[in-house]
């Protein structure tokens, strides 16, 4: 097995035991939405930008289906955005709220940029990793506002439960 491969079901492996660790069965449901909805922005952006040719994924688990990374879109970012809205700070502040989408965008782009530097499984062409922090913040915020818009009576009940106390 080649290095690159090598990192990549590690990265699989370690993206699935954080998974299994912080989304806990009763929020299932909300891991699986947010999961899915980031699948849907990263399909077409990540398509947009290969064909575009910002981005090269030389090494990759289905070199024939298309030229976008089916483990970086399809898997590592919705798995990370899974983990970010069910674990989401909502009734921090919006300092800590802010942060914590610095947080997860920062450490997607580091991992990225990692295995930019290190690995054949990225390549930038016309990219910087600044580009990235900011499309990851962007659909992060998206699916947010849609994880919001989804679970709208979960979140009113809450709300009025804990006002009630």
């Amino acid at each position: 097995m080649s290095k690159d491969k090598g990192v990549l079901l590690f990265l699989w492996v370690f993206t699935i035991v954080l998974l299994f660790k912080y989304i806990p069965k009763d929020k299932m449901k909300h891991g699986i939405l947010s999961f899915l909805f980031k699948q849907i922005i990263t399909w077409v952006l990540g398509l947009l930008i290969v064909e575009k040719r910002l981005i090269k994924y030389p090494v990759r688990l289905f070199p024939y289906a298309n030229k976008s990374s089916f483990s970086f879109e399809y898997f590592f970012f919705p798995a990370f955005c899974a983990i970010f809205n069910v674990n989401y700070p909502e009734i921090k502040s919006k300092g800590i709220k802010l942060l914590y989408y610095i947080f997860h965008s920062g450490l997607i782009t580091s991992v990225e940029v990692l295995a930019e530097k290190y690995t054949n499984l990225i390549e930038y062409k016309k990219w910087k990793w600044y580009w990235s922090f900011i499309t990851i913040g962007f659909t992060y915020y998206s699916s947010r506002l849609f994880y919001r818009w989804f679970f709208n009576d979960e979140f009113n009940h809450k709300l009025t439960k804990r006002q009630s106390i």
